[in-house]
Parts: C-alpha cells; structure tokens; sequence
C-alpha cells in the first residue's frame, strides 16, 4: 500500500524534531484527533444536508476533513505505539489538500457574492476551525513531529488521483443529480461560481487548483528539507 510504509523502525527516526512519543505531544494530538472527530460528527452526523444527491460529501472541504480526521487518529496510534503503520504520502497529501482548500476558501469568500455559499451559511466558529485552524493543527504535526514528506513523487501523484476523483464526483455525478444551485450556464454543481462558468471554464479553474495543490506540496517538501538540516530533538 504505497499510502502507508510497513513499520516504523525500532528507534525514534531521525526525521522527527520532536519525540512523537513525548507526553506534550501526545497531547497535542489528542487535542487535534477530538477536535477533528467533534467536527466530523457536526458536519457530517449533525448538520449534515443528505437532500441533495451527494450529501455533504459534494464538497471538497468535507473530503478534507475527513482525511484530516483519519491522519490525526494514525498520528495519534503512532505516538501511543498502538500502530507500526507510517503514512508519508497520505500525510503529505492531506498537508497539501488542506492548503487548498484554505486558499480556495479564503480566495472566493473574500471576493463575496456568495461564490462558495449555499443555504444557512456556517457558524463563524465552524469556518476558522475547518479553513484555517484545522490546517493549521495539521501542518504543525506535519513538519515539525511527523516530517513530511519523504515520498515526493508518490505523493504528488496520489494529490492529482484525488483532485481528479473529485472533479469526476462532482461533474459526473453531483451536477447532473441535482437541480440546485442555479447557474448563469449550467446547476447542480456543488460552489455556486462553478454553474456560472462553461465546462472548459470550469476545467481551467480545476487546473489551476490542481496546480495550486502541486505548489502546495512542493512548498511543504522545502520546509522539510530544510527542517530536517536542522539538529533533531528526541
């Protein structure tokens, strides 16, 4: 399974700066995995929308939260030896997933217009958690406990196969399933500016967030080179 490597070795691996076994760590990410899981269950569980085909599963946003839910539950499996399982590349892409949909987000709600809102918008508690401080949260595990990435290649290629799975969901599927929002063009589509936009409009605005995501990728595998020059603690 090229998401994960069979075990760690028998000795803290040089990759880290901090002990992941080291009781402030073990907190951190018990505070990041219950914080994940309580928003999962609200999103999902709670507050989730099943009336459109798709559910809450048609945005990209919830695709990431989920994955960050998972790789806080393996970070935190990792620190209380309960698993031998690593994941660089799944932690890689989410770290760079995460980045997308920050700068998505951020990006089209400052320009207004409700460009990504549809329905009773969120609590504003829900969006600094899930577009800014739930990244947050998992880029610091990322480079400074974890150390990704050590899988480049793999990892760039699996953050294309799951951008491209979603575009996939979304225009073959969640659009034509459904006949909300409305669009200047077309309806159906999931962020209300993609139904004003022509599909080779739309593909370009998929291209250049897939771009976005390979940036985002290369710019974490930096930061850990350059992290890893440094003299690790544990």
């Amino acid at each position: 399974m090229f998401w994960a490597l069979p075990k760690l070795r028998a000795s803290v691996p040089d990759r880290y700066r901090l002990d992941p076994h080291a009781r402030s760590v073990l907190i951190y990410r018990w505070v990041v995995f219950l914080l994940a899981a309580g928003f999962v269950l609200r999103q999902i569980v709670i507050h989730g929308d099943y009336t459109p085909a798709g559910g809450p599963f048609r945005h990209l946003t919830v695709w990431a939260l989920l994955l960050s839910f998972f790789v806080a539950s393996r970070m935190l499996a990792l620190t209380e030896r309960r698993s031998e399982l690593d994941w660089p590349v799944l932690v890689a892409v989410v770290a760079a997933l995460n980045g997308m949909v920050v700068v998505l987000f951020w990006r089209l709600e400052l320009a207004g217009d409700d460009l990504v809102r549809i329905g009773t918008p969120n609590p504003p508690y829900v969006d600094y958690y899930i577009h800014a401080v739930r990244p947050a949260l998992q880029w610091f595990d990322a480079l400074f406990v974890y150390g990704a990435i050590r899988r480049l290649w793999w990892s760039l290629l699996a953050l294309l196969g799951l951008v491209s799975l979603y575009i996939a969901w979304v225009e073959l599927f969640v659009g034509p399933a459904n006949d909300t929002p409305i669009g200047r063009i077309t309806e159906g589509l999931p962020y209300p500016f993609l139904n004003d936009l022509e599909l080779p409009g739309r593909f370009a605005f998929y291209a250049q967030a897939a771009a976005a995501g390979a940036a985002l990728l290369l710019l974490i595998f930096a930061l850990t080179w350059l992290l890893r020059r440094g003299t690790p603690v544990g």
